[in-house]
């Protein structure tokens, strides 16, 4: 990371943002072509989940190529600078990382993944043994590494600079 001043160095921290956080972006490749796709996730420091229909452009994508880019976002807030067109910015806390995903196949690793799913969600306690997940593709996304960033808004009473 070029900004060493803006670089979140502990796990904790990076986790706390992932958690504070409502959508996970992924970044996918076939072809040589990027496609980028928002999921509701999970999380639990070595994996990230995520649910989807059994077909479609993702999975496709999956099956081809289950190398992934991800990325979280929290607290982003634009900072403009009405003296300087090109001085605006945002303070925001940010987390990228890279991973394999692979999709979950038994009931087992489905309703775990499930369950980290809606831990992000809801501190209800949900049972999905009667909930038909045929239909459901559930997938484990193995973190090989993430890093973080902020940039934290100015002190009140200061100016951007």
């Amino acid at each position: 990371m070029r900004r060493k001043d803006k670089a979140i160095e502990t796990i904790a921290e990076i986790s706390e943002i992932i958690r504070q956080c409502q959508v996970c972006r992924l970044g996918l490749c076939q072809d040589n072509l990027p496609y980028i796709v928002p999921v509701s996730f999970g999380y639990d420091e070595t994996s990230i989940y995520f649910h989807s229909i059994r077909a479609g452009k993702k999975i496709e994508i999956l099956a081809a190529n289950n190398n992934v880019c991800f990325e979280f976002e929290s607290e982003a807030v634009l900072l403009p600078n009405e003296d300087a067109p090109c001085n605006w910015s945002f303070s925001f806390q940010s987390v990228i990382g890279f991973g394999k995903a692979e999709e979950l196949t038994t009931v087992e690793d489905k309703i775990t993944g499930l369950t980290h799913i809606m831990r992000q969600y809801s501190d209800k306690k949900w049972a999905f043994e009667a909930i038909p997940l045929k239909g459901l593709s559930v997938w484990k996304i193995s973190i090989d590494s993430m890093t973080g960033k902020q940039s934290p808004p100015p002190v009140s009473g200061r100016d951007n600079e």
